[in-house]
C-alpha cells in the first residue's frame, strides 16, 4: 500500500531498467557458440555485441553435414508447430539420405492429416510416437506441454543413447526443474524456437521458394552436449526451418520469455487491450463497427504493421500527426504503469515456476473442464461483421487512432522494460515482444480476429490469454483510463523515457533482419491450417 503514496516518477524510477528493482535482476551471461559449418556474424544491437547465423536456402547444402550421423528425424506430435517443421524438414532435406519421420500415437486424430501431406507408413515416415523416437537419431518433441509433462519419462527411457532431443519451447525444462529433475545424461538436449505460430513457419518458408529463403526467425539454445555436435544440430534444424536468421539464448530464457510473452502483447495482453479499448469507445457515443475499427482494426491493420516496417519510434515521430500525438501521450503516459504492473507479475510468476504449475494442473482436469471460447461475446461478433464489410485494402477501414497506439505501445515498451531487467538479450526481447506480434500473429489477427487465435491456440498460450487478459482488461479501464479522464499525468517524464529507450535501436536492427516479404495469410495451405499459437 505504501507504493502508493509514492509520485510517478518514483515509481517509474522503482521500474525502470537501471533503478533499484534492476539491480538484483541476474544478468545474461555472455553467451558465444563455435561452428565449422555455419557462418557467424557479430552484430551490434543496442551498445552490445550478440552473434547471429543468418539462414538461405543457399546453405541447404551445407544441411548434411551438420546433420552428420543423423539418419533420421523424428517429429512427435501434430500440433501447430509439426506440421510446419516435418514439412519444411522434408524439403529442405530431400536431397539427401535423412529420413523425415513423424510419430503419433496410433489412435490420434492428427493421423490422417499427416498423410494428407504426404507422410504414410508406406514410406516409412509416418509411424507409432514411442517407435519413432526409438529410432530417431534426432527428437523433434512438437506435442503440448501438458503432455510432454506427463509422458517425459517414457520419452527419455525410448531415446537411444548419444540422440538428441529437439525441443521448441524450454517448458520441459522449466517443469523438471521445478520438481527437482533433470535430463537424461547421455543425450544432447536443444532448442530451436521459431518466434511464431507454426502456419507461419510454413507459409513464410513457402513464400520464399522463389527468393533465396523467407521465414520466423528462430532463438537457438544448446542445454546439454554429450557428443560435440550439439550447435551444428541447432543451427542445422533453424536452417532446415528456414529460419533468416538465429540467435542464441538459454532454455531456461526461452521458456521465461515465450511464457511470460503470449500472456503479454503477443495475445492476453491485446485481447484485454481490445476489450477495454472497444467499450471506452462506444461509451464515448461511437458506433459498435467504429469502436471496433478504433480500436482492434486500429491495432491489427495500422499500428502493427507501421511498427513492423518502420519501428516503434517511428510510428510515433513520422507517422501521427500532432493531435493524434496529444492522444498517444496521454494514452501512453496512463498505460504504461497499468502494463508494467500485470507484466512484472506475470514474468515473476513465469519465473517462480507458477505458471508452469499451473498449465500441468489444468491438464489434470481438463476432462472435467474443456477450455471454452471467448468468440461468442459481442465485441467479437461486432469484428466478423466488421471483418466482412471491409473494402479491400481501403485505409479507412484501419484507422491510425493515436490513443490506440499509446495504450498498444505502452504494453509493448513494458514488456520489452521487464524482460531488459530480467537480462534478456536484445534479440530475444525484440522477437518476444516486437517482430512476433507484428510480423507472425497480428496478420493473422487481422485476418481472421483476436478471438480466433485465442480459441484456437495452444494450450499454454490459451490459458495463460484467459487467466490474464481480464487482469489487462480491468487495469486499463480501472486504472489507466480513469487516469486519463480526471488527472493530469506526466507525460513529458515518461513520453522522454520511451524515446530515448535503447531498445530501438534494438528494433531496427532485428527489423533489417526480418523475413524478407509479408506473409500472406490468404494462401490456401495456410487457410487450410488449424491457426495455432
Amino acid at each position: 500500500m505504501m507504493l502508493w503514496a509514492l509520485s510517478l516518477p518514483s515509481i517509474m524510477a522503482l521500474r525502470a531498467p537501471g533503478g533499484p528493482r534492476a539491480q538484483w535482476r541476474r544478468r545474461a551471461p555472455h553467451m558465444t557458440f563455435e561452428s565449422s559449418v555455419f557462418s557467424k556474424e557479430a552484430i551490434q544491437i543496442a551498445g552490445t555485441e550478440e552473434e547471429i547465423v543468418r539462414g538461405g536456402r543457399d546453405l541447404f547444402e551445407k544441411l548434411p553435414k551438420a546433420f552428420a550421423d543423423i539418419k533420421q528425424i523424428g517429429v512427435i506430435g501434430w500440433g501447430s508447430q509439426a506440421p510446419a517443421q516435418a514439412q519444411n524438414l522434408r524439403e529442405s532435406l530431400a536431397d539427401t539420405d535423412i529420413v523425415v519421420k513423424v510419430g503419433l500415437r496410433p489412435e490420434s486424430s492428427s493421423w490422417a492429416s499427416a498423410e494428407s501431406v504426404g507422410f504414410t507408413e508406406e514410406s516409412g515416415t509416418l509411424g507409432e510416437m514411442f517407435a519413432t523416437i526409438r529410432e530417431s537419431d534426432l527428437v523433434v518433441l512438437l506435442i503440448s506441454d501438458a503432455a510432454q509433462a506427463k509422458l517425459y519419462k517414457e520419452i527419455f527411457e525410448a531415446m537411444k543413447p548419444g540422440a538428441t532431443l529437439g525441443l521448441s519451447h524450454g517448458f520441459l525444462l522449466g517443469h523438471l526443474s521445478s520438481i527437482g529433475e533433470k535430463f537424461p545424461e547421455d543425450i544432447n538436449v536443444i532448442a530451436v524456437c521459431p518466434k511464431g505460430m507454426g502456419p507461419s513457419v510454413r507459409r513464410l518458408y513457402e513464400q520464399g521458394k522463389e527468393i533465396n529463403g523467407a521465414g520466423i526467425n528462430s532463438s537457438f539454445g544448446v542445454h546439454q552436449d554429450v557428443t560435440g555436435k550439439a550447435t551444428e544440430i541447432a543451427l542445422g534444424w533453424g536452417i532446415a526451418l528456414g529460419s533468416p536468421f538465429m540467435f542464441e539464448t538459454t532454455l531456461t530464457d526461452e521458456y521465461k520469455s515465450d511464457i511470460y510473452g503470449e500472456r503479454g502483447i503477443l495475445l492476453g495482453g491485446v485481447h484485454g487491450m481490445v476489450e477495454a479499448l472497444f467499450r471506452r469507445y462506444q461509451a464515448q457515443g461511437m458506433s459498435s463497427e467504429d469502436a471496433f475499427r478504433r480500436s482492434c482494426e486500429s491495432i491489427t491493420g495500422a499500428i502493427a504493421p507501421a511498427i513492423s516496417k518502420f519501428g516503434v519510434k517511428a510510428l510515433y515521430e513520422d507517422l501521427l500527426d500532432a493531435d493524434q500525438k496529444k492522444e498517444f501521450d496521454r494514452a501512453y503516459a496512463a498505460a504504461y504503469p497499468a502494463s508494467r504492473e500485470i507484466l512484472q507479475e506475470i514474468y515473476d510468476e513465469v519465473a517462480s515456476g507458477n505458471e508452469i504449475r499451473s498449465v500441468i494442473m489444468h491438464g489434470d482436469r481438463l476432462d472435467d473442464f474443456p477450455i471454452g471460447k471467448i468468440d461468442g461475446t459481442y465485441t467479437w461478433q461486432v469484428g466478423e461483421k466488421v471483418r466482412a464489410d471491409r473494402k479491400g485494402d481501403d485505409a479507412a477501414d484501419f484507422p491510425m487512432d493515436g490513443f490506440t497506439a499509446g495504450v498498444y505501445v505502452a504494453m509493448m515498451m513494458a514488456q520489452i522494460d521487464v524482460l531488459r531487467a530480467a537480462g534478456h538479450s536484445y534479440s530475444e526481447i525484440v522477437n518476444e515482444s516486437v517482430i512476433e506480434a507484428v510480423d507472425s500473429l497480428c496478420p493473422y489477427m487481422h485476418y481472421r480476429g483476436v478471438a480466433f487465435m485465442v480459441d484456437n491456440c495452444s494450450r499454454t498460450a490459451r490459458l495463460g490469454s484467459r487467466k490474464w487478459a481480464p487482469r489487462f482488461d480491468y487495469l486499463l479501464e480501472q486504472q489507466a483510463f480513469t487516469a486519463v479522464d480526471q488527472s493530469d499525468l506526466d507525460t513529458d517524464h515518461l513520453i522522454t523515457a520511451f524515446l530515448n529507450n535503447p531498445v530501438h535501436d534494438a528494433i531496427d536492427v532485428c527489423r533489417s533482419l526480418r523475413p524478407s516479404v509479408d506473409i500472406s495469410c490468404e494462401a490456401p495451405s495456410s487457410v487450410k491450417e488449424k491457426i495455432i499459437a
